[in-house]
């Protein structure tokens, strides 16, 4: 799908002294008065380089009666923030209302939420408040994994006149097997950077890594993707934060987090440093999370081949796995990829699902289940363009 080009400025250009890698950090909301100042103080005298204080005024929480944010009072502990101790002022807003309040107590910057983001209407009408005020906005992947939501969130706020802009990737959510809160999904950040290569890339790697035991592992390879800086939640005493405990960490073990980082700098034409090096890089990690998502793929396929044992359901479906490899040669034409290859896939991750669902019937009977080795024999006859699944293919996720 062609995409508008986004005429965007670059940190360095935004007019208020930002550089990469830039550092933002601050708590998950702004809980008090005594906790926003607090936290900022430690920021200040443990980790110098952050430039941004961070803290949600207003919270899209899944259900109600856990704490959704202060609100708007909540605006005044930010801007104390920035008169007391320099730092520049970030958050969230969701409506053209928390637009207006944010503008009128004089917020620095914005960010629009991954609850947000996947709603058109709730974009627009927060690109609309935006007309005529020149506020850099960064923008959160949307909670599910659709670039173009993503895209189209930054369209609309480029249409609104926006040209500081900047996207933050914090993952996706995912049901699949992963040691993640939000499951990275790298290639969704590396696409949108190959579309918009003038579009700035912070990691949220706290939404991502869940808990602090892996957030120098997501932080770090997104410096290695060359991303343009951080978005760390950091709270005066994590143990008692009121939203988010469980990922938030404290000044000092930001400091930590920060000294074991390797920082990586781009070439001055905004291209990676050793170009060839790190593309393969970014390949390794695709390829790795691949292998992620077919592991999930097979766990499943598992669990329907016991579903059908203890249901007596035929583990032969032809009709589901043809439907299955029309819809993945549709996919691979849209992205332009070989018929031949995409069929010659699909095929290979056939014959590894017949392996694992006949492998727990059998250890589930203690003998091999009927038709394994009729199963095993089929599974290696590919499906291809024109011939048919009916005599031999089984049923597929």
């Amino acid at each position: 799908m062609d995409h508008q080009q986004l005429n965007v400025l670059p940190l360095g250009s935004w007019g208020l002294g930002l550089e990469r890698p830039l550092l933002i950090a601050g708590p998950c909301s702004a809980e008090s008065r005594e906790q926003a100042l607090g936290t900022a103080a430690g920021i200040v005298a443990h980790v110098p380089g952050v430039r941004v204080f961070r803290a949600g005024v207003w919270k899209p929480r899944t259900r109600p009666g856990t704490f959704a944010g202060a609100g708007e009072k909540a605006l005044d502990w930010l801007r104390e923030v920035r008169e007391r101790y320099g730092l520049l002022t970030l958050t969230e807003v969701a409506t053209p209302e928390h637009v207006q309040a944010a503008l009128r107590a004089g917020i620095d910057m914005l960010w629009i939420g991954a609850r947000t983001v996947p709603n058109p209407f709730s974009v627009q009408a927060i690109a609309d408040a935006l007309v005529g005020h020149d506020v850099p906005v960064f923008v959160k992947n949307p909670i599910n994994p659709d670039l173009q939501l993503w895209i189209g969130a930054l369209e609309r706020l480029h249409g609104a006149g926006l040209r500081r802009l900047a996207a933050v990737h914090r993952g996706f959510s995912w049901s699949g097997a992963t040691p993640y809160r939000n499951h990275p999904m790298w290639e969704f950040p590396i696409r949108l950077k190959a579309a918009f290569p003038d579009l700035d890339l912070v990691s949220d790697p706290s939404h991502v890594a869940g808990a602090p035991d892996r957030l120098k592992e997501v932080a770090q390879q997104a410096l290695d993707l060359n991303f343009s800086g951080l978005m760390v939640e950091t709270h005066h005493d994590p143990g008692q934060a009121l939203s988010d405990a469980e990922q938030q960490i404290a000044p000092g073990a930001l400091s930590d987090l920060l000294e074991g980082l390797v920082f990586r700098s781009a070439a001055p034409s905004g291209a990676l440093r050793n170009t060839l090096s790190d593309l393969r890089d970014q390949i390794d990690r695709l390829d790795a999370d691949i292998a992620q998502k077919l592991g999930a793929r097979m766990e499943i396929a598992e669990r329907i081949g016991l579903y059908k044992r203890e249901h007596n359901v035929a583990i032969l479906q032809p009709e589901r796995w043809e439907r299955i490899m029309a819809a993945q040669r549709a996919l691979g034409e849209e992205l332009g990829l070989d018929r031949a290859f995409v069929e010659a896939f699909m095929n290979t991750v056939h014959q590894e699902s017949i392996r694992h669902q006949t492998a727990v019937w059998e250890a589930v009977s203690g003998s091999p289940a009927r038709g394994t080795e009729r199963l095993e024999n089929v599974s290696r006859t590919p499906l291809s363009s024109g011939s048919s699944a009916r005599n031999f293919h089984s049923d597929q996720t």
